[in-house]
Protein backbone atom coordinates (compact mmCIF):
# COMPACT_ATOMS: atom_id res chain seq x y z
CA UNK A 1 0.00 0.00 0.00
CA UNK A 2 1.16 3.36 -0.97
CA UNK A 3 2.14 5.80 1.81
CA UNK A 4 1.92 9.73 1.88
CA UNK A 5 5.19 9.97 0.22
CA UNK A 6 4.94 7.28 -2.71
CA UNK A 7 1.66 9.17 -3.23
CA UNK A 8 3.21 12.31 -4.58
CA UNK A 9 5.97 10.73 -6.06
CA UNK A 10 4.12 7.69 -7.89
CA UNK A 11 1.22 10.53 -9.44
CA UNK A 12 3.71 13.81 -9.57
CA UNK A 13 2.58 14.18 -13.27
CA UNK A 14 -1.00 13.98 -11.95
CA UNK A 15 -0.59 15.93 -9.30
CA UNK A 16 0.98 18.97 -11.78
CA UNK A 17 -1.68 18.59 -14.47
CA UNK A 18 -4.46 19.02 -11.75
CA UNK A 19 -3.06 22.34 -10.43
CA UNK A 20 -1.69 23.34 -14.22
CA UNK A 21 -5.57 22.70 -15.25
CA UNK A 22 -7.26 24.04 -11.97
CA UNK A 23 -5.53 27.78 -12.39
CA UNK A 24 -5.57 28.17 -15.50
CA UNK A 25 -9.57 27.61 -15.06
CA UNK A 26 -10.04 30.42 -12.50
CA UNK A 27 -6.58 32.53 -13.58
CA UNK A 28 -7.24 32.59 -17.12
CA UNK A 29 -5.55 35.03 -18.87
CA UNK A 30 -5.65 37.62 -16.65
CA UNK A 31 -6.37 38.11 -13.08
CA UNK A 32 -7.93 41.97 -14.14
CA UNK A 33 -9.27 42.42 -10.86
CA UNK A 34 -5.62 42.39 -9.26
CA UNK A 35 -3.79 44.02 -11.81
CA UNK A 36 -5.99 46.95 -11.91
CA UNK A 37 -5.54 47.43 -8.46
CA UNK A 38 -2.19 46.67 -7.26
CA UNK A 39 0.20 49.25 -9.70
CA UNK A 40 3.18 48.18 -7.10
CA UNK A 41 5.24 44.55 -6.78
CA UNK A 42 5.18 45.47 -2.19
CA UNK A 43 5.37 42.27 -0.75
CA UNK A 44 2.85 41.05 1.93
CA UNK A 45 2.48 38.73 4.28
CA UNK A 46 -1.14 36.65 4.71
CA UNK A 47 -1.66 33.41 6.76
CA UNK A 48 -4.36 30.06 6.52
CA UNK A 49 -6.73 29.67 9.79
CA UNK A 50 -8.92 26.99 10.16
CA UNK A 51 -12.04 27.75 11.59
CA UNK A 52 -12.68 24.57 12.98
CA UNK A 53 -10.49 21.90 14.68
CA UNK A 54 -9.45 18.96 11.84
CA UNK A 55 -6.87 16.76 10.78
CA UNK A 56 -5.27 19.30 8.24
CA UNK A 57 -4.49 18.22 4.44
CA UNK A 58 -3.40 20.04 1.28
CA UNK A 59 0.17 21.81 2.65
CA UNK A 60 2.26 19.62 0.56
CA UNK A 61 -0.09 20.65 -2.53
CA UNK A 62 0.40 23.82 -2.16
CA UNK A 63 4.10 24.01 -1.64
CA UNK A 64 3.78 22.16 -5.09
CA UNK A 65 1.61 24.83 -6.40
CA UNK A 66 4.19 27.74 -5.64
CA UNK A 67 7.41 25.70 -6.49
CA UNK A 68 5.71 24.72 -9.96
CA UNK A 69 3.42 28.18 -10.59
CA UNK A 70 4.38 31.15 -8.37
CA UNK A 71 8.40 30.75 -7.50
CA UNK A 72 7.84 34.56 -6.19
CA UNK A 73 6.49 33.78 -3.33
CA UNK A 74 7.52 32.02 -0.31
CA UNK A 75 5.45 29.72 2.18
CA UNK A 76 5.84 29.01 5.68
CA UNK A 77 4.70 26.10 6.72
CA UNK A 78 3.24 25.61 10.92
CA UNK A 79 1.87 22.21 10.69
CA UNK A 80 2.33 19.12 8.23
CA UNK A 81 -0.32 16.79 6.38
CA UNK A 82 -2.14 14.82 8.79
CA UNK A 83 -1.52 16.94 11.49
CA UNK A 84 -4.33 17.50 14.55
CA UNK A 85 -5.00 21.67 14.13
CA UNK A 86 -7.33 23.29 16.48
CA UNK A 87 -9.93 26.30 15.69
CA UNK A 88 -7.74 29.74 15.09
CA UNK A 89 -4.67 28.33 14.37
CA UNK A 90 -2.42 29.40 11.91
CA UNK A 91 -1.36 27.00 9.63
CA UNK A 92 0.64 28.57 6.52
CA UNK A 93 1.87 32.06 6.06
CA UNK A 94 2.35 33.37 2.51
CA UNK A 95 4.46 36.36 1.46
CA UNK A 96 5.24 37.85 -1.65
CA UNK A 97 4.07 40.35 -4.18
CA UNK A 98 -0.14 40.97 -3.46
CA UNK A 99 -0.75 40.49 -7.12
CA UNK A 100 0.76 36.85 -6.76
CA UNK A 101 -0.83 35.68 -3.68
CA UNK A 102 -4.06 36.27 -4.64
CA UNK A 103 -4.02 34.75 -8.10
CA UNK A 104 -3.42 31.81 -5.95
CA UNK A 105 -5.66 32.61 -2.45
CA UNK A 106 -8.62 31.13 -3.88
CA UNK A 107 -6.99 28.17 -5.47
CA UNK A 108 -4.84 27.13 -1.91
CA UNK A 109 -8.21 27.57 0.17
CA UNK A 110 -10.14 25.03 -2.21
CA UNK A 111 -7.74 22.25 -2.08
CA UNK A 112 -6.89 22.65 2.20
CA UNK A 113 -10.56 23.11 2.32
CA UNK A 114 -11.70 19.68 0.60
CA UNK A 115 -8.69 18.04 1.29
CA UNK A 116 -9.13 18.28 5.37
CA UNK A 117 -12.53 17.44 4.88
CA UNK A 118 -11.53 13.93 3.68
CA UNK A 119 -8.49 13.08 5.92
CA UNK A 120 -10.82 14.35 8.91
CA UNK A 121 -13.92 12.05 7.99
CA UNK A 122 -11.47 9.28 6.87
CA UNK A 123 -9.72 9.44 10.36
CA UNK A 124 -12.55 9.53 12.56
CA UNK A 125 -14.03 5.93 10.39
CA UNK A 126 -10.52 5.26 10.87
CA UNK A 127 -10.57 5.54 14.76
CA UNK A 128 -13.77 3.62 15.18
CA UNK A 129 -12.04 0.54 13.88
CA UNK A 130 -8.51 1.11 15.22
CA UNK A 131 -9.16 -2.19 17.08
CA UNK A 132 -9.43 -4.33 15.12
CA UNK A 133 -7.35 -5.36 11.48
CA UNK A 134 -9.77 -3.65 9.04
CA UNK A 135 -8.64 -0.60 7.14
CA UNK A 136 -10.62 2.29 5.79
CA UNK A 137 -11.03 2.18 1.46
CA UNK A 138 -12.06 4.97 -0.75
CA UNK A 139 -13.79 4.67 -4.49
CA UNK A 140 -13.84 5.99 -7.52
CA UNK A 141 -16.61 8.53 -6.30
CA UNK A 142 -14.47 11.36 -6.46
CA UNK A 143 -14.80 14.69 -8.23
CA UNK A 144 -14.07 14.89 -11.68
CA UNK A 145 -10.66 15.94 -11.89
CA UNK A 146 -9.99 16.38 -8.37
CA UNK A 147 -9.69 12.55 -7.79
CA UNK A 148 -6.22 12.61 -6.85
CA UNK A 149 -6.03 15.13 -4.36
CA UNK A 150 -9.12 13.42 -3.22
CA UNK A 151 -7.01 10.01 -2.79
CA UNK A 152 -4.04 11.61 -1.25
CA UNK A 153 -6.41 13.25 1.51
CA UNK A 154 -8.06 9.77 2.29
CA UNK A 155 -4.06 9.01 2.89
CA UNK A 156 -3.25 11.79 4.90
CA UNK A 157 -6.48 11.08 7.11
CA UNK A 158 -5.47 7.22 7.84
CA UNK A 159 -7.06 5.34 4.76
CA UNK A 160 -6.04 3.06 2.04
CA UNK A 161 -6.59 4.10 -1.36
CA UNK A 162 -8.61 1.08 -3.81
CA UNK A 163 -7.56 1.16 -7.52
CA UNK A 164 -6.89 4.96 -9.01
CA UNK A 165 -9.06 4.13 -11.72
CA UNK A 166 -10.17 1.57 -14.66
CA UNK A 167 -6.89 1.23 -15.86
CA UNK A 168 -4.63 -0.34 -12.34
CA UNK A 169 -7.01 -2.70 -11.59
CA UNK A 170 -9.64 -5.31 -12.72
CA UNK A 171 -12.68 -5.35 -10.81
CA UNK A 172 -16.01 -7.56 -11.84
CA UNK A 173 -19.28 -6.11 -10.98
CA UNK A 174 -22.31 -6.84 -10.83
CA UNK A 175 -23.06 -5.26 -13.88
CA UNK A 176 -20.03 -7.24 -15.84
CA UNK A 177 -21.35 -10.60 -14.07
CA UNK A 178 -24.64 -9.94 -15.26
CA UNK A 179 -23.58 -8.70 -18.59
CA UNK A 180 -21.63 -11.86 -19.07
CA UNK A 181 -24.08 -14.30 -17.77
CA UNK A 182 -22.89 -16.02 -14.77
CA UNK A 183 -20.06 -15.13 -12.34
CA UNK A 184 -18.46 -18.11 -13.78
CA UNK A 185 -18.25 -16.74 -17.84
CA UNK A 186 -16.92 -13.52 -16.18
CA UNK A 187 -13.89 -14.90 -14.36
CA UNK A 188 -13.02 -17.00 -16.82
CA UNK A 189 -13.28 -14.34 -19.33
CA UNK A 190 -11.09 -12.11 -17.56
CA UNK A 191 -8.57 -14.98 -16.77
CA UNK A 192 -8.42 -14.96 -20.80
CA UNK A 193 -7.95 -11.36 -21.02
CA UNK A 194 -5.10 -11.13 -18.38
CA UNK A 195 -2.99 -14.55 -20.22
CA UNK A 196 -3.83 -13.10 -23.98
CA UNK A 197 -2.49 -9.78 -22.94
CA UNK A 198 0.25 -10.85 -20.08
CA UNK A 199 -1.40 -8.24 -17.36
CA UNK A 200 -0.50 -8.27 -14.07
CA UNK A 201 -2.95 -6.25 -12.15
CA UNK A 202 -4.93 -6.84 -9.25
CA UNK A 203 -8.26 -8.68 -9.74
CA UNK A 204 -11.11 -7.70 -7.55
CA UNK A 205 -14.68 -9.99 -7.54
CA UNK A 206 -17.74 -9.02 -5.93
CA UNK A 207 -20.26 -11.10 -4.79
CA UNK A 208 -23.58 -10.53 -3.91
CA UNK A 209 -25.01 -14.25 -2.33
CA UNK A 210 -23.14 -17.63 -1.04
CA UNK A 211 -23.52 -18.82 -4.58
CA UNK A 212 -21.62 -16.51 -6.43
CA UNK A 213 -18.57 -17.00 -3.50
CA UNK A 214 -18.63 -20.62 -3.67
CA UNK A 215 -18.07 -20.08 -7.48
CA UNK A 216 -15.46 -16.91 -6.71
CA UNK A 217 -13.74 -19.00 -4.22
CA UNK A 218 -12.59 -21.95 -6.42
CA UNK A 219 -10.18 -19.09 -8.42
CA UNK A 220 -7.74 -18.95 -6.30
CA UNK A 221 -5.79 -16.35 -8.54
CA UNK A 222 -8.24 -13.87 -7.26
CA UNK A 223 -6.64 -10.56 -5.27
CA UNK A 224 -9.64 -9.97 -2.98
CA UNK A 225 -13.23 -11.02 -3.09
CA UNK A 226 -15.35 -8.00 -2.47
CA UNK A 227 -18.90 -8.82 -0.28
CA UNK A 228 -21.33 -6.62 -1.84
CA UNK A 229 -24.01 -5.15 -0.05
CA UNK A 230 -24.24 -8.27 2.46
CA UNK A 231 -25.71 -7.66 5.90
CA UNK A 232 -23.05 -7.92 8.94
CA UNK A 233 -24.62 -11.54 9.95
CA UNK A 234 -23.92 -12.27 6.16
CA UNK A 235 -20.41 -10.85 6.05
CA UNK A 236 -19.16 -12.64 9.29
CA UNK A 237 -20.81 -16.07 7.95
CA UNK A 238 -18.93 -15.79 4.30
CA UNK A 239 -15.88 -14.54 6.68
CA UNK A 240 -15.69 -18.10 8.30
CA UNK A 241 -16.27 -19.89 5.11
CA UNK A 242 -13.76 -17.88 3.17
CA UNK A 243 -11.06 -19.08 6.41
CA UNK A 244 -8.18 -16.64 5.10
CA UNK A 245 -7.77 -18.07 1.43
CA UNK A 246 -8.47 -14.48 0.35
CA UNK A 247 -8.76 -10.98 1.10
CA UNK A 248 -11.83 -9.85 1.91
CA UNK A 249 -13.50 -6.56 1.52
CA UNK A 250 -17.10 -5.03 2.35
CA UNK A 251 -18.69 -2.50 0.09
CA UNK A 252 -22.49 -0.78 0.11
CA UNK A 253 -23.77 1.28 2.60
CA UNK A 254 -21.13 1.50 5.21
CA UNK A 255 -21.06 4.50 7.28
CA UNK A 256 -20.51 5.74 11.10
CA UNK A 257 -23.28 3.95 12.33
CA UNK A 258 -22.38 -0.02 11.25
CA UNK A 259 -18.44 0.32 10.16
CA UNK A 260 -17.15 -1.29 13.62
CA UNK A 261 -19.89 -4.49 13.17
CA UNK A 262 -18.17 -5.01 9.55
CA UNK A 263 -14.99 -4.42 10.94
CA UNK A 264 -15.08 -6.65 13.83
CA UNK A 265 -16.49 -9.25 11.58
CA UNK A 266 -12.59 -10.18 10.21
CA UNK A 267 -12.77 -7.98 6.73
CA UNK A 268 -9.62 -6.68 5.76
CA UNK A 269 -10.91 -3.66 4.33
CA UNK A 270 -14.42 -1.82 4.23
CA UNK A 271 -14.96 0.39 1.01
CA UNK A 272 -16.72 4.04 2.00
CA UNK A 273 -17.79 6.39 -1.11
CA UNK A 274 -18.67 8.96 1.21
CA UNK A 275 -15.23 9.64 2.32
CA UNK A 276 -14.87 11.59 -0.78
CA UNK A 277 -18.13 11.83 -2.48
CA UNK A 278 -20.15 13.31 0.75
CA UNK A 279 -17.56 15.14 3.31
CA UNK A 280 -17.75 18.40 4.19
CA UNK A 281 -14.93 20.96 3.87
CA UNK A 282 -13.44 22.41 6.69
CA UNK A 283 -13.46 26.12 6.31
CA UNK A 284 -10.66 28.37 6.58
CA UNK A 285 -9.84 31.82 5.59
CA UNK A 286 -6.80 33.37 4.41
CA UNK A 287 -5.96 36.64 5.48
CA UNK A 288 -3.12 39.47 6.03
CA UNK A 289 -1.22 39.15 8.78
Amino acid sequence: MKTINQFESQFSKEIYYFLKNALDEDFGEEDHTSKSCFKNKTDNSFKLITKSNCVISGIRLSEILIEKFRSNLLIDKFFYDGDQVKKGEKVLEIRGPMYSILSVERLILNIMQRMSGISTLTSNLSKLISHTKCKVLDTRKTTPGFRYPEKWAVLIGGGLNHRMGLFDAILIKDNHIDSSGSIEKAILSTKKYLNQNNLKIPVYIEVRNREELNEATKHNWIDRIILDNMSPSETKESVSFIQGRFLIESSGNINEKNILEYAESGVDFVSIGSITHSASIIDMSIIKV
